[in-house]
């Protein structure tokens, strides 16, 4: 049976927003285009170079025009984020670099660019940072959350981030909007930079917190809380849970009590594992 009222409801709330919203396959195909621009996997000639940014700056006028329905802003954010290209490439080197320089896993910076998720997850930042910048709504959001769902490493677009970053693993990171983190900093898998607390009042609050030059984070740390500061050169121990600030050149570990005994012994101390 046709449920005429689910449809027309469904019409009115879809309407203005749609109107709005940008193909999500077209903006995900916007930025492999450009990621591929910058870092082709054959040698590209000037001629093709020109061609490819051509074509790339034009679909972003097409993306831009769909979310501010204004023409000439569309074009004018465009030629601010084109011009700002050499400076987010440079960066990205750097990041690159930087990874190849610590991982001893690493074997070259082609592996680097092209297979590891903490790169390509801090390649997508950089662009939708530029963009969320220039104040263009929803495009940011929707590339952090296509690269979360990619590699598991969830970068707001508003947090501020330092060149060079290092990402290691980098599954399950977690970095806050309003977080701030300097230089030459190193985060493994795991590592939560987050909000003490969840509130809608706290929008235009700094509620997560600021990582200072050269810092190291290991595996599983949390730390918390718009006022906490981790100050410069500090290493931050894995399964550390921090919701205060440390001095620079601090190091902050967890330790607890790991028992080993020898299956063949005749301890009548037997544990009862339930699962």
């Amino acid at each position: 049976m046709k449920n005429t009222a689910l449809i027309d409801l469904l019409y009115s709330n879809h309407k203005d927003e749609y109107e709005f919203l940008p193909s999500r396959d077209v903006l995900i195909k916007w930025f492999e285009d450009l990621f591929a621009i910058f870092f082709p996997t054959y040698l590209l000639r000037k001629d093709e170079v020109e061609r490819l940014l051509t074509k790339n700056q034009n679909l972003f006028v097409f993306i831009l025009e769909k979310v501010t329905k204004d023409g000439a802003k569309a074009k004018a954010h465009t030629e601010d984020f084109y011009q700002a290209l050499t400076e987010i490439y440079l960066a990205l080197n750097e990041d690159a670099r930087e990874i190849y320089n610590h991982d001893p896993a690493a074997n070259c910076l082609t592996e680097v660019i092209n297979t590891y998720p903490g790169f390509y997850a801090i390649s997508v930042y950089r662009v939708a940072n530029k963009i969320a910048r220039m104040g263009v709504p929803l495009i940011p959001r929707i590339l952090s959350e296509y690269a979360h769902q990619k590699t598991g490493i969830d970068i707001h677009p508003e947090a501020k981030i330092g060149v060079p970053f290092f990402i290691d693993h980098g599954t399950g990171i977690v970095i806050g909007e309003t977080c701030e983190i300097g230089k030459h900093v190193k985060v493994y898998q795991g590592v939560t930079l987050g909000a003490l607390q969840v509130t809608k009042s706290l929008a235009d609050k700094k509620r997560h917190p600021t990582i200072e030059d050269n810092v190291i984070i290991y595996a599983n740390a949390t730390i918390l809380g718009g006022d906490t500061v981790v100050g410069n050169n500090s290493v931050i121990g894995g399964n550390v849970f921090l919701t205060e600030s440390v001095n620079p050149y601090s190091i902050v570990f967890h330790t607890n009590n790991i028992t080993v005994k020898d299956r063949k012994s005749n301890d009548n101390n037997v544990i009862n594992f339930i699962i």
